[in-house]
Parts: structure tokens; sequence; C-alpha cells
């Protein structure tokens, strides 16, 4: 960030690989962005207690595992910044619980800073604007838990019958963070196929 420029905002950035916290760092002060690393989650969890970033990158692979713990943690402290989660081997099963444990994105590394600044920026915006946006998508089946802003956009995608790759290319998401997300609409409406999930969906918009 250029000196004397005024912040956007910091961004807390959790990882042990130097390559990434470099990447990182000059993307985001590139795009005037105040980008502060930590060397383990305790350093970052003390600083959440006084101070709210305006977005999180989170290596899952830290030391013990810890990343997911981690996550779980920084959510249960009611941090409300979307969460990116890095890691250089990540899986469909890894992609699925940083869904689930309050992750907005997965990324594979080795990271592409130009493209997770606009990854990130549009997260941001989409967490500010209303709920009201997804007329022809439920919002909650009765007996399941209530689906999220992503989820519904996720559904909406594979109700036009778009691939994860169309998806993801369409919300600005990975493939991965796809099959994460739909992982967890099936999950929360007991469907086991596509066309299952879409007939329980449809079949509950038609009589609501």
């Amino acid at each position: 960030m250029p000196r004397n420029a005024t912040s956007r905002g910091a961004i807390f950035v959790v990882d042990d690989d130097a390559a990434t916290r470099e990447t990182l760092s000059s993307a985001f002060a590139s795009a005037g962005y105040e980008v502060v690393c930590f060397a383990d989650g305790a350093a970052l969890l003390s600083q959440l207690r006084n101070h709210v970033p305006v977005c999180i990158f989170l290596e899952v692979r830290l030391p013990a595992r810890a990343g997911l713990d981690l996550l779980r943690r920084v959510r249960e402290q009611g941090c409300p910044a979307p969460i990116f989660v890095t890691a250089a081997d990540g899986d469909i099963a890894t992609a699925v619980a940083a869904v689930r444990s309050g992750a907005v994105d997965f990324v594979e590394k080795p990271v592409d800073g130009k493209r997770l600044v606009e990854r990130m920026e549009a997260a941001i915006e989409e967490l500010a604007q209303p709920d009201d946006e997804f007329p022809d998508i439920v919002m909650h089946l009765p007996g399941c838990a209530p689906f999220t802003r992503r989820e519904r956009e996720v559904l909406a995608r594979i109700a036009v019958g778009e691939t994860n790759k169309e998806a993801a290319r369409r919300l600005g998401l990975s493939s991965r963070t796809i099959e994460g997300y739909r992982a967890s609409i099936m999950r929360k409406v007991g469907a086991r196929t596509a066309a299952e999930l879409l007939r329980r969906v449809l079949s509950q918009d038609r009589t609501a």
C-alpha cells in the first residue's frame, strides 16, 4: 500500500508457508489493504478480541492439523469476516468440512494473488447484500436446517443444470468449494442424488 494511503481494511493471514504469506501480502497491499500475518492460531484469536478484519485467510493444515479447529473457534468467537481456507493438497472431504465449519471458499495452493483479490472482494460484497434476492429458491425445508445465502446460490445453479465447474465460474468460487456446498445442501435435505434434491426442493416450492 502506498505511503500515506488510507487502508481499505485489515486482512488477517494464518499460514506457516512463507511463499503464500508473501503472495497474499503483496497482492492485497497493492489493492489497498493492510495485511497482518500470524504465526499461530492463538495469536489470531487474541487479536480478534479487539480488531475485526475485512477477511481472514487460514491454512487448514497448520501444525497438528489444527486449521479446521481454529476455523470453528473463530466462528464461535462471532467474527463476521469471510474466511478463506487454503491448502496445498486439499480434497473434497476437507472442502466439505471447511464449508460446514464456516468457510466461504476453499483455495488450493499455489495461490493466485490477483484472482484472490477479486474473489475476496466478491465475498465481502455478497455478505453486504440483502438476503431477499432468491424468491424462487426455498429458504427452508420443514425438518431441515435453513440454507445459507451461498447454499441458495449454489442450489440455483444446480437447478438450471450447471456442472460444478460452470457454477464455480459463475459464482467466482473454486470447484472444490462448490462440491463442498453441494454436499452440505444434500446432507441438509437428506437427498442422495441431484435429481432427488431437485424433486424435494421444487415440490416444496410449488406448495409454498
